[in-house]
């Protein structure tokens, strides 16, 4: 009976060490390594970017409107991998100074700089932070970059100097017998000192004299346009962010007076000037974007050299010029790719 039990005992011990050793069989050798865990996809980076505009008016607003639409090709989306923090500075260099601190404080990935002044005033807080501008004509002037080949700083992009000399031959072509050219701009803007001494340039070879308005802010556009009734035949807009902000002041006086404006951007002839040329600024600010999106993706804005952009519109507005008496060549009438 002893022995009976004790075989049954031998056989249950059996049986345990049979399920415990064919389950272990199952698992993995301890001298083994153990099968790695999945690796979780990594998230995607998420940028913050500031947008500083020194002033608002339909060129610039479309500048801005082309880099974000830009990034955006690129793969750059708004809420899903970038978030846009858009500042205006009204037109106010103390504003957009306080607006460009904010932007270093904060520790934003990237500052799109729109103006002459926005680029000023970013790179005068930031060494560091990538700033990729539009709508300003010589970053070079104040410092801002060391060469347009070779910024050799945190700022690059894309420039809006214009052809000065078509834009001078655009008023000849219109009233050629136009002998003195008027033009109005805010010395502060270095853009547009700049247009004006390459105007100052041209005039003897173009047959003008150029006289000068000057202003240092909107409120004195208007008086300057005045100071130039009777003194000029025709007046030459360069891309002065002041003098087309407070555009409907110059309008008002030489309408009264049938006097040509002929602007160095084409919103001007969308304004109200008679004619126009220029840039479109939605491309030159859809061709920054994708000039900020390579920064993005780890692009060297000291080794990325100053753009301009590839084309040249003519805009005309043929209800202003029968507003003043000016029957526009047909020949203009045919190439201008905008009519207003």
């Amino acid at each position: 009976m002893f022995k009976r039990k004790a075989l049954a005992w031998e056989l249950l011990l059996l049986m345990f060490l049979a399920t415990v050793l064919g389950g272990c069989s199952q698992s993995q050798p301890v001298s083994a390594d153990p099968e790695p865990a999945p690796i979780e996809e990594a998230e995607e980076q998420f940028f913050q970017i500031g947008i500083l505009q020194f002033s608002e008016h339909p060129a610039l607003d479309d500048a801005r409107v082309g880099t974000i639409n830009g990034l955006a090709d690129q793969g750059f989306v708004e809420g899903k991998n970038v978030s846009f923090d858009y500042k205006n500075a009204q037109g106010e260099p103390v504003t957009a100074g306080i607006i460009s601190q904010g932007f270093a404080t904060d520790n934003v990935d990237l500052i799109i700089a729109i103006t002459i002044q926005a680029v000023e005033s970013a790179a005068k807080v930031t060494q560091d932070i990538p700033i990729v501008f539009n709508s300003a004509t010589n970053p070079q002037a104040n410092g801002m970059i060391e060469s347009w080949e070779q910024p050799n700083t945190n700022v690059t992009g894309v420039s809006d100097l214009n052809p000065v000399k078509e834009t001078l031959e655009l008023i000849m072509e219109i009233q050629p017998e136009s002998k003195v050219v008027g033009v109005i701009y805010n010395t502060g803007e270095v853009n547009s000192v700049l247009q004006v001494d390459i105007a100052y340039k041209l005039a003897s070879e173009l047959g003008l004299e150029i006289v000068e308005s000057t202003v240092t802010h909107t409120g004195e556009v208007g008086t300057a346009a005045e100071a130039l009734i009777g003194k000029v035949d025709a007046i030459f807009l360069p891309t002065d962010n002041t003098a087309m902000t407070a555009f409907h002041s110059i309008l008002r006086v030489t309408e009264e007076s049938n006097l040509l404006v002929v602007g160095s951007a084409i919103e001007f002839a969308e304004l109200g000037a008679v004619a126009a040329i220029g840039f479109n600024y939605y491309d030159l600010g859809y061709q920054s974007g994708i000039m900020a999106a390579e920064v993005l993706r780890g692009a060297n804005p000291a080794e990325m050299p100053i753009q301009l952009p590839t084309r040249v519109f003519y805009a005309i507005n043929e209800g202003a010029a029968a507003n003043i008496g000016i029957e526009l060549p047909q020949d203009l009438v045919n190439r201008a790719e905008l009519k207003y």
